[in-house]
């Protein structure tokens, strides 16, 4: 698989977010099956009663509702003692963890006829982390992100709040993005990231679960942080040539070859035939079913992600009929 040069990284965040992205983002925001009340003002309201600005509805006064919400127009008219209900403000979370690992590296693929050039595993999913953010961002709600498997082990940005937060996370996504890549301990780093988070709403881990030790145990981690009160996702973003490596065949990647694992520096030799593709096939397809039940099992919802899917319409269409977006 081939490698982006470094000279070809998004260096600023127009690069990580381009402005024709972001506009037909914009309108979106990220959606929890779970209702919380709130500790801090924002926009989103819950389908809790509580006390807020925004009118939901009346109710009959019984003993012990609290006296300033009686409404006493209905009363002086009609002597009846009448309540008025309104729409708890409710506190949103989003947090975003990230593959920084070597096989994220792995992936890109020159332009075809009519096409784009399909960039690193790691490229998208850092493009990807930025337009989640910045949809959290622009509705006001609290937004941190995580990254983990570069040299330097796992790195969190603390949650930030509003548009003028933008900066913040880009430049920790560039950060993250320009980091020596390292080999991580999978289900050990999201154990930790896990037990940092704080604050309701959604959890998002953006990987391509290629993990020596298997993934159980992290994605049974991100499923039960903060005591289960998540929704939690799943994004595993694949290279359309780890899908389906006739693609790397047409390239002219077929017969004898050594192949050497990014992140453990072991090699292999094999025989690129007809037949070890179709079985490769058959083995990618079993390794995203794996991947999937791990996460059903756990609660967390899974979306295999190609890096050949514009990111614009992963956002508005995919992950809108999944019920991450609304």
């Amino acid at each position: 698989m081939l490698i982006t040069p470094a000279n070809s990284l998004p260096r600023t965040l127009e690069e990580l977010l381009p402005p024709g992205l972001a506009s037909k983002i914009d309108r979106l925001d990220v959606f929890s099956r779970r209702v919380f009340a709130g500790k801090l003002p924002g926009e989103r309201r819950s389908k809790r009663r509580g006390r807020s600005v925004e009118f939901d509805d009346f109710r009959p006064y019984v003993a012990g509702d609290d006296l300033r919400h009686i409404d006493w127009n209905v009363y002086g008219r009609f002597e009846r003692l009448i309540l008025k209900l309104f729409r708890e403000e409710e506190d949103m979370a989003l947090h975003v963890i990230l593959d920084a690992s070597a096989s994220m590296g792995a992936g890109s693929e020159p332009a075809r006829a009519g096409g784009e050039e399909i960039p690193t595993k790691s490229v998208y999913a850092h493009r990807l982390a930025m337009a989640l953010a910045y949809v959290g961002l622009v509705k006001n709600n609290r937004v941190s992100v995580a990254s983990f498997g570069g040299a330097g082990g796992t790195s969190v940005l603390r949650a930030v709040r509003g548009r003028s937060s933008l900066r913040r996370i880009s430049d920790f996504l560039l950060g993250s993005l320009n980091a020596v890549p390292g080999a991580p301990d999978f289900n050990s780093d999201l154990r930790s990231i896990a037990a940092r988070i704080s604050g309701r709403g959604v959890a998002v881990l953006i990987s391509d679960l290629l993990a020596m030790d298997g993934v159980s145990g992290g994605i049974a981690a991100i499923g039960a942080a903060e005591h289960g009160a998540l929704d939690a996702y799943c994004l595993q973003v694949l290279a359309p040539s780890e899908l389906d490596p006739g693609r790397s065949a047409a390239q002219g990647l077929t017969g004898d070859l050594r192949l050497t694992d990014v992140e453990t520096a072991r090699g292999r030799e094999v025989t690129v035939s007809p037949a070890a593709i179709a079985q490769y096939r058959k083995n990618a397809g079993a390794f995203v079913e794996g991947c999937r039940a791990a996460c059903r099992a756990r609660g967390v919802s899974h979306f295999l992600v190609p890096t050949d899917t514009p990111i614009d319409r992963l956002v508005v269409d995919s992950l809108r009929r999944g019920g991450m977006m609304r």
